[in-house]
């Protein structure tokens, strides 16, 4: 009787993902050849997969070649990726891919089903304050955590569009952590963006990141409306901006599904001065953001110095209310939530 050996990691995570653990080299596929393969590749796109996820006017214009031959090499590696439909029990095996890293309060890791999820773009916006960039903080040094610490024993890459990240903050949580501070930061690959573009174009290089260090498992973007807003001002830019705005987060999106990548962005809130009752704040960005985000989380400052996460919007768990605080040693639960329990 023969006895298989166990799967690796690495093939049971491409069994799961539908993908094959050795993949096509983008050069074998036809009418692909030296010249096309290295533009390709230099323009982020380094394997079949990569291609099989891309458009073809964005692919012809990257690499300078015609859009039917962009077509033509898209549709082969589409066929070589076996993207094809499944069903809903495949499916289901796919998602035991998804991963979960924890906030660091109980609750709010309730809230979202278990934590902040891979594959997904959780989005969580708020007034200033509110712990949207201290969450983002939370997350990064978290990821880095063992699994049974509710983490995911990753890295992160964190692109900062404020000039909000603070290294001594992720330091001062990863010492309550009990982890090594300067590894943690060492761990974390921090671009700082100037302009609308150039945000798209840090977002372009997490391929070759990915590529580089497999462990990173965490995309930040704080905040991904900032630069959007500053620089597209008023009504007749909205619909350029909009559309920027729409191809950036599906480029995220598709980054999520391709790597198994949890992606985390922090949103502004504007005043609604329509709205005679309730909460007149609203998430910049309307319905561009609100589509294709997995989970809306709204922020906002609670009683005695809490506060509270409502998730507004998620594909399957029902909207509910977290409390938690935020201190010194990062996001935890809040006291007299303890004190029930």
């Amino acid at each position: 009787m023969t006895v298989k050996e166990p799967k690796s990691k690495d093939e049971e995570t491409a069994e799961i993902m539908n993908l094959e653990p050795e993949e096509i080299d983008i050069k074998d596929l036809e009418g692909v050849g030296a010249t096309i393969a290295s533009k390709l590749k230099n323009a982020g796109y380094m394997d079949i997969i990569s291609l099989a996820t891309a458009n073809a006017l964005e692919v012809a214009e990257l690499c300078e070649i015609g859009e039917p031959t962009a077509k033509k090499i898209i549709t082969q590696a589409r066929e070589a990726a076996k993207m094809n439909f499944l069903s809903g029990l495949e499916f289901e095996d796919k998602r035991k891919a998804v991963q979960r890293i924890s906030t660091g309060s109980q609750a709010f890791d309730i809230l979202l089903g278990g934590g902040v999820e891979t594959q997904s773009i959780t989005e969580c916006y708020g007034e200033f304050g509110s712990g949207k960039s201290q969450l983002a903080f939370q997350l990064a040094v978290n990821v880095q955590l063992p699994k049974e610490k509710g983490g995911l024993e990753g890295h992160a890459i964190w692109i900062d569009t404020e000039g909000t990240f603070r290294p001594a903050r992720i330091e001062q949580i990863a010492a309550i952590k009990g982890v090594d501070p300067k590894e943690t930061l060492q761990n974390i690959r921090i671009g700082r963006a100037y302009s609308a573009d150039h945000q798209i174009l840090l977002v372009d290089k997490i391929p070759d990141l990915v590529n580089k260090d497999s462990k990173i498992k965490l995309v930040v973007v704080d905040s991904m409306m900032a630069l959007f807003r500053a620089e597209y001002v008023g009504r007749g830019t909205l619909a350029d901006r909009q559309q920027k705005v729409n191809v950036l987060l599906h480029k995220l999106q598709r980054l999520a599904d391709r790597y198994n990548l949890a992606i985390y962005i922090t949103n502004q809130v504007m005043a609604r001065p329509d709205m005679m009752f309730g909460d007149p704040t609203a998430p910049v960005g309307g319905h561009i953001i609100g589509h294709v985000a997995t989970y809306r989380i709204y922020l906002r400052k609670g009683k005695k110095g809490l506060r509270v996460a409502r998730l507004v919007d998620s594909p399957s768990l029902p909207e509910g209310e977290a409390t938690f605080q935020i201190d010194a040693n990062g996001i935890s639960d809040a006291e007299e939530e303890g004190k029930k329990k």
